[in-house]
């Protein structure tokens, strides 16, 4: 009698995690508990401080991983100006879509540039140990022109 007890506890669990095996996982929802608010904050926030200048202010939302990379925040910010101009200065910013990613969340900018051009910056975010968002990447891609 106990063995056929302890063969379909066995069962049982054996179901629960094949059944595991087939519900996504993501580390972090992208609209839960004020995911959206807060990396479009953090964004903005290092997108103000470049407007100011504020190269420390800007290093300060930059992940451990690119800090690796631009050891001081001149380097950072020397980086941003020369390859991510319409980050560094845009004339307009929408958020769009925000996704989880296997390592935190992935947020889509529509930005038009000082020139008037418009441009997708998509933002990869992941959380430091201390639970706040920080950059880990960003890829620039030009939108291309369309004529109506």
């Amino acid at each position: 009698m106990q063995i056929g007890k302890a063969c379909k506890l066995a069962a049982l669990a054996l179901a629960l995690v094949a059944l595991a095996m087939f519900v996504p996982k993501s580390p972090a929802k992208a609209d839960e508990s004020g995911n959206r608010a807060a990396v479009e904050a953090v964004i903005s926030q290092q997108m103000e401080a470049f407007k100011r200048d504020d190269a420390a202010a800007a290093y300060a939302f930059a992940s451990p991983g690119i800090k690796a990379l631009f050891p001081d925040p001149g380097s950072f910010i020397a980086m941003v100006q020369r390859s991510y101009a319409p980050v560094y200065r845009p004339k307009s910013v929408a958020f769009g879509e925000l996704k989880a990613t296997a390592d935190g969340l992935s947020q889509t900018v529509a930005i038009i540039d000082s020139d008037g051009a418009a441009w997708t910056a998509i933002y990869t975010l992941a959380r430091d140990p201390d639970g706040q968002w920080r950059i880990t990447g960003c890829v620039l891609l030009k939108t291309p022109e369309t004529s109506a």
